[in-house]
């Protein structure tokens, strides 16, 4: 006979009283994203700016760059083998080992990919050379999103959990603002040739200096008290994805249509709205490349607006919200593109930026409530990373697929509003999470509400064969 364990909830009451340890905590898991997502866009403009044109200078302009592309893509296959490897260690070891590990892989990642040699040079070992340290790339990032999401989460009051799990989420739009505003002060610095001779890898190799300062702060944090108590009770998964699936396999599936739609809005913007600027409508890449940084530095600031909202009225309402203002954009983004004008571009880019923020500031924490906390690290990560990989992975190669066919951009307006379709169906059959708790039997949403809540030392009751449960 096994025994079932129950989950430690997210809402107990050991979490840090002082609010000046949740700031250092939210800090350093801000910082060390920041710099996973600044290496991982680097790659991202690099492929719609120069990549084509270096690795794959053989191949006619359309398809190298859908190769090049594709490589980008690459990562977001390797981030979903990272999300079950590291979210394994991470409800295993715990959270804080494995953000430093990631984040020393992404590191020494990106300034090797600062280092590889030209297809002039080597021939068709450099993109096979960037292909392979791509792949590290995503390796890297599949566990260490979930895990800073944790570090946060697990740490935070109940009724705060949305605002400090998007303070996470605003990793990714510094990240990205970084990763093109160096690439803005090369290709100001440095004529074409230049860009293409050696200045693109300066971007990548100043990923050193980010990552020394990533690892310094993270190694100043503490472990979770929810994974503590996992620990101290013996109650840790014996295989953490196993059990996931047995017992999640929904969650995991809904959680990543759920959030497939942030994916492909937010690729559209930096990676495929570039390139349709810049090679279809004839924009100066600096124009493109300051409509991004606009659109990252209104994110910046709604992301944790919208986190705190849900907080307030829960995650769905807002989540609904931005997905739904993602469909409606879809055409008028393009529409406002096409015109030509620069002040436009920047309208656009600006009003997809908000619905974004809606969208993605909740859907961390939203995630993470969704399982319970044997599993949490495994489930938050592979959930995100799906949709990543449904989303993400796929937009650039496939917008620029369907421009090619179409010649009209109405079709990848139809894409984006595909995918926000898909999500908002998706997270209609999830459970709101924000007035639930986590039970004996599951995560947050699955109890009766936050006063059936109890301390993680209380809900972890352990016999002696509880490790033979999967």
């Amino acid at each position: 006979m096994t025994t079932r364990i129950p989950e430690p909830a997210l809402s107990e009451a050991a979490r840090p009283s002082d609010p000046r340890k949740m700031r250092k905590i939210a800090v350093a898991s801000v910082i060390g994203t920041t710099v996973e997502w600044y290496d991982l866009f680097v790659f991202g403009t690099a492929s719609a700016l120069v990549f084509d044109k270096i690795f794959f200078p053989q191949l006619d302009g359309t398809v190298g760059t859908i190769l090049a592309f594709l490589t980008f893509a690459s990562a977001y296959l390797a981030r979903m083998v990272g999300a079950v490897v590291f979210g394994h260690f991470g409800d295993r070891i715990g959270r804080k080992s494995m953000l430093l590990t990631s984040l020393m892989m992404m590191g020494i990642a990106t300034f090797a990919i600062g280092l590889v040699p030209d297809y002039n040079t080597i021939g068709v070992a450099a993109p096979f050379l960037l292909l392979a340290l791509r792949v590290v790339q995503g390796l890297a990032l599949g566990g260490e999103w979930g895990g800073a999401v944790l570090m946060t989460v697990e740490h935070a009051p109940a009724d705060r959990r949305g605002f400090f799990g998007s303070t996470v989420q605003i990793g990714v739009p510094i990240g990205t603002l970084l990763a093109n505003g160096v690439f803005l002060l090369v290709a100001w610095q440095t004529s074409s040739a230049e860009l293409h001779s050696w200045g693109w890898r300066i971007p990548f190799l100043l990923s050193a200096v980010l990552v020394c300062v990533g690892i310094y702060i993270r190694l100043n944090i503490e472990e979770t008290s929810t994974f503590q108590a996992v620990r101290e009770a013996g109650a840790k998964a014996r295989i953490p994805f196993v059990a996931l699936m047995r017992r999640y396999w929904r969650q995991v599936l809904l959680g990543g249509i759920a959030t497939l739609s942030t994916g492909s809005t937010f690729t559209l913007l930096i990676t495929s709205g570039v390139n349709y600027g810049t090679d279809e409508l004839g924009h100066s890449e600096s124009l493109m490349l300051w409509a991004v940084m606009a659109a990252c530095a209104i994110a910046f600031v709604l992301i944790p607006f919208f986190g705190h909202l849900s907080d307030r009225f829960g995650r769905k309402p807002v989540i609904y919200a931005g997905v739904a203002a993602e469909a409606f954009l879809a055409f008028p983004f393009f529409w406002l593109l096409d015109t030509g004008s620069a002040p436009l571009v920047f309208v656009a880019y600006a009003l997809m930026a908000v619905a974004f923020s809606a969208n993605y500031g909740p859907i961390a924490t939203f995630l993470a409530e969704l399982f319970g906390a044997r599993v949490r690290y495994s489930g938050l990560s592979v959930a995100y990373m799906l949709s990543g990989l449904l989303g993400s992975a796929a937009t650039p190669a496939i917008t620029l697929w369907l421009l090619s066919l179409t010649g009209n951009s109405s079709s990848i307006a139809w894409y984006i509003l595909a995918a926000s379709a898909a999500s908002l169906i998706a997270l209609f059959l999830l459970s709101e999470t924000r007035f639930g708790s986590i039970s004996e039997d599951g995560g947050v949403g699955e109890g009766e509400g936050d006063a059936a809540s109890v301390s993680a030392s209380a809900s972890v009751s352990v016999t002696a064969n509880a490790e033979a449960r999967v």
